[in-house]
């Protein structure tokens, strides 16, 4: 290990690197060994309440700076994010064990995609005139407050990025918790903001678990909560922050279907579902996990799909050869295991993979599963992991009624030459962020986010402004005031 991980201090408040060993040690560990490379310590309720003192006490001043000023911290950080991409892929890979490869063109660049994007953005948040004859109604843009960014462990430079950069254009203050299997990226983003010129105690990083997320939510200081995570996990920090009548964005789990038509192209339908199944070693939210592939086809697809799984290579994600690297935790390939095992018993027919491998660290081979039906417990829950389940079908009509026959409704892929019916179909699929001919792309300018129980709000784009700034409105009367008596 070359690359030091262990960073100075568990938690980034006021500006600083601060301590406080009384909090729970938690380990990090790199799941290509499955070895121990750096630890932190939980945020205690000393260090949450000096977090949201700090953020609540540097809020207002930041929301005074004009747009631009704002603006222009936003896109020097983006700047010093991609000079340093190396340096912090490096260090994503030793939080996540993604591959280098991926981490390189996928990670901190897309933090600094949403820094310059909002950077850009800020000049232009400004209300509007409404005209009333003589009288009329102007608007004004106000930022929330003190914004509580809660991570998940499989994107952690990109969700302090997403999370932060709208927060911050708009002039409020931020208090992000990381996942505590990946608490040491989003260190460096607070580290790289304070280089960039934000002032001192507008973004801080307190580390912990779900007690610690619980505190931050539940505090009266806090004007909004984002998160990122699970289902049952969104469930609770909703309904917590729904006791403040605080703002919320809720970017959940998902079972997105993946739709193959009989005229698509096959090699271009297989690289959609090897990127919407295996990248990141199957562990996004918006992975299409269900591959509906029209039977004329079913087999060739099948075909293609297993020759190119067996040109994966599955090793250390520090080597730039590797494309597929461990399960993020010896948890979270345990659960996966469990899934395959479900997907075997009832009555899948495995094509490739469903093995763990003989080595150290937490690695799966990429699985395929067809034959699958729609009550199988792999066609309903999200396994979180590189596992695809294939089914059959053969009318439109039935596939987008199967497709939508989930509580989810995050993602929603079509492939198909037939560009009316490509749009006929994404039309009525029911889910939030969709792709036609492709899969998983997430660009800043486009909004992302999901309907049903995969969230609400939207992240990214012009759309996330709406969720970190409130319309203040005021009505001018130009001539006398009429009163009753």
């Amino acid at each position: 290990m070359t690359y030091d991980a262990q960073p100075q201090a568990s938690h980034f408040i006021d500006g600083t690197y601060v301590e406080d060993k009384a909090g729970d040690v938690i380990p990090v560990i790199f799941a290509a060994t499955g070895k121990e490379i750096a630890r932190v310590h939980a945020g205690t309720s000393a260090i949450v309440d000096q977090a949201l003192t700090a953020a609540q006490a540097a809020q207002k001043d930041w929301a005074s700076w004009s747009p631009r000023e704002r603006g222009r911290v936003l896109t020097r950080a983006a700047a010093i994010m991609r000079e340093r991409n190396e340096e912090l892929s490096q260090l994503e890979t030793l939080d996540t064990g993604k591959p280098i490869q991926e981490t390189r063109v996928a990670d901190a660049t897309s933090g600094a995609d949403a820094f310059e994007y909002f950077g850009g953005l800020a000049g232009t948040l400004t209300g509007e005139h409404i005209p009333l004859g003589q009288d009329w109604v102007y608007t004004i843009r106000e930022p929330l407050g003190v914004c509580v960014g809660i991570g998940a462990w499989n994107y952690p430079t990109q969700i302090a990025c997403w999370k932060g950069a709208p927060a911050l254009a708009c002039g409020n203050a931020v208090v992000f918790k990381p996942s505590e299997t990946t608490p040491l990226c989003a260190l460096k983003v607070a580290e790289i903001l304070i280089e960039a010129g934000l002032p001192k105690g507008v973004f801080n990083v307190v580390q912990g678990m779900g007690q610690t997320g619980a505190a931050l939510v539940g505090d009266p200081r806090v004007a909004k909560v984002s998160l990122t995570g699970s289902v049952p996990t969104g469930r609770r920090v909703y309904a917590a922050a729904a006791e403040g009548m605080k703002h919320v964005t809720m970017e959940l789990g998902g079972k997105s279907p993946m739709i193959v038509f009989e005229d698509a192209d096959i090699e271009n339908a297989v690289g959609g579902a090897i990127l919407g199944n295996f990248y990141s070693t199957g562990q996004v939210c918006s992975n299409g996990t269900r591959v509906f592939v029209h039977k004329s086809i079913l087999e060739a697809f099948l075909d293609r799909l297993a020759a190119r799984t067996a040109q994966a290579v599955i090793g250390d994600p520090r080597d730039d050869a590797t494309s597929i690297g461990p399960m993020v935790s010896e948890a979270q390939l345990n659960l996966v295991l469990g899934y395959i095992d479900k997907g075997t018993s009832e009555g899948a027919r495995l094509v490739c993979g469903g093995t763990r491998l003989d080595r150290e660290g937490y690695y799966l081979e990429p699985t395929v599963f067809a034959d699958v039906t729609d009550d199988m417990t792999i066609a309903r829950e999200e396994i979180f992991g590189p596992v695809m389940a294939v089914f059959a079908f053969e009318d439109e009509d039935e596939v987008i009624a199967r497709a939508n026959d989930t509580p989810f409704g995050l993602s929603a892929g079509v492939f198909t030459r037939d560009l009316a019916r490509a749009h006929r179909v994404i039309g009525r699929l029911e889910a939030g962020s969709c792709f036609i001919n492709s899969y998983n792309d997430a660009p800043v300018e486009a909004p992302f986010g999901g309907s049903k129980m995969s969230g609400v709000g939207r992240e990214n784009s012009k759309a996330a402004i709406e969720h970190y700034s409130q319309l203040k409105s005021v009505y001018v009367r130009m001539g006398d005031v009429e009163a009753p008596f």
